[in-house]
């Protein structure tokens, strides 16, 4: 029987809610350790350039090996969950980040910061991404699973954003290592927390629950059996594509090159810093409203409207680039924050549409959709730091990137509509 054409089970109604929002609780403070790496090489290109001569492609180069094994890890940690359950997986990843971020505080040579910062952190990182929360909401929500998925979403941003204006101090004040011995400590603290308190399944806490049996087929084969079956699929390569040029435009763009581009201008860091965070603060605020719109309206139309609106952000922003903040740059930090990650709610709804993947390969469904958003972002880190340094200047960058949202738009309205009844709704 093929993937596309197994019947799945309808979830069941789980009591006790208030154990379920625990467990949110515990993970967003995870995923918020983990989130605080992917913003933190924005500063690291001008200490690194002055300090080692690096250019901008050569740090591009560890960021997209960085996001790229970030997304493709994602379907695999998934498929890890399932087997083995969050709790372990969180742990692991955890303590990975925090010995790739000691180890790139000792590094002498370029092809070090591709290891440390490329390899272990990206490994890391994508374990605790899109899948992590996915597997959690999966697993305890019927009811409210578009609003657990927008908070889970909002905690990620927020660790990325939220330490980006005392980092940034850090690092023009004191020095990059700091900054980074900083977050490794963070993550270390946070690995008794998801391993004393995070549950793996609502039956370990005596709720009912959906069904606990493991997957049958082994965690690096099922991965592999999934995207055979999703691949079948129309839906599944527009939302690939879509997430990608997400990638393309908030990863891979604004939140590596952003920093960079804005000192062009002659804005300092600790202000560009700051701009960032003020980015995170509305991601909060427009990741979880997009939760509460997904339980709602149709998840097409969500994106269509996100990305052309993205477009227009994109499109201004070489305009309002200077070295001083004004009213218009902060019309567009707020516009651009509410959008930057509210296409993950509706993605993740679209993933588990049942009649297209089924439930129980939603995850590992969005773990691929997630390869595709964070290779596209790995790929624009790189291109963007070849750019800069061959131009001078990003300005034509962000305008492909632009035009890239518009075709995103475009893509999200041909996702094929759900059958009656299988998109997954609030009950």
């Amino acid at each position: 029987m093929s993937l596309i054409d197994r019947p799945v089970a309808a979830p069941v109604r789980r009591p006790h809610d208030h154990r379920a929002w625990w467990i949110v609780a515990v993970a967003a403070t995870a995923i918020m350790a983990a989130g605080a790496f992917g913003t933190l090489p924005g500063l690291l290109v001008a200490p690194l350039h002055h300090e080692f001569g690096w250019s901008h492609g050569t740090t591009g180069l560890a960021m997209w090996v960085n996001m790229a094994l970030n997304g493709l890890i994602a379907p695999f940690a998934a498929a890890l969950m399932e087997r083995f359950g969050p709790r372990r997986i969180a742990a692991a990843a955890l303590l990975t980040i925090a010995a790739g971020a000691a180890l790139t505080t000792v590094m002498t040579a370029a092809w070090q910061f591709t290891l440390y910062w490329g390899v272990l952190i990206g490994l890391g990182t994508g374990a605790m991404g899109g899948t992590f929360a996915t597997v959690v909401t999966n697993r305890w929500f019927v009811r409210r699973r578009g609003l657990a998925t927008g908070i889970l979403t909002a905690s990620g941003v927020f660790g990325q954003f939220v330490f980006l204006p005392p980092l940034a101090w850090v690092v023009e004040h004191l020095q990059w290592r700091a900054g980074t011995v900083t977050l490794a400590m963070a993550a270390l603290v946070v690995v008794p927390l998801a391993w004393f308190w995070l549950r793996d399944h609502p039956s370990e806490t005596g709720t009912t629950a959906g069904p606990s049996a493991s997957p049958s087929a082994p965690p690096r084969a099922r991965p592999f059996q999934v995207l055979r079956g999703a691949a079948r699929t129309r839906t599944f390569w527009l939302l690939a594509g879509t997430f990608a040029i997400c990638g393309i435009s908030t990863n891979g763009l604004m939140w590596t090159h952003f920093v960079p581009a804005a000192g062009d201008h002659g804005m300092a860091p600790t202000t560009a810093a700051s701009m960032l965070t003020l980015i995170g603060i509305f991601n909060v605020a427009g990741t979880v409203a997009s939760g509460w719109l997904t339980d709602r309206y149709d998840a097409r139309l969500l994106l269509a409207v996100y990305y052309t609106l993205r477009a227009g952000t994109l499109f201004v922003l070489p305009q309002l680039l200077g070295p001083s903040v004004h009213p218009p740059l902060i019309a567009f930090i707020i516009l651009f924050g509410l959008l930057d990650v509210a296409t993950i709610p509706p993605t993740i709804a679209l993933s588990a549409i049942r009649d297209r993947f089924g439930t129980e390969e939603s995850a590992v469904v969005f773990g691929w959709t997630l390869a595709a958003h964070q290779l596209g972002a790995g790929l624009m880190a790189l291109a963007g730091g070849l750019l800069r340094d061959a131009l001078g200047t990003y300005t034509m960058v962000w305008i492909f990137a632009g035009l890239l949202c518009l075709v995103a738009a475009l893509m999200s309205a041909l996702v094929p509509a759900p059958a009656p009844g299988a998109e997954p709704r609030a009950r």
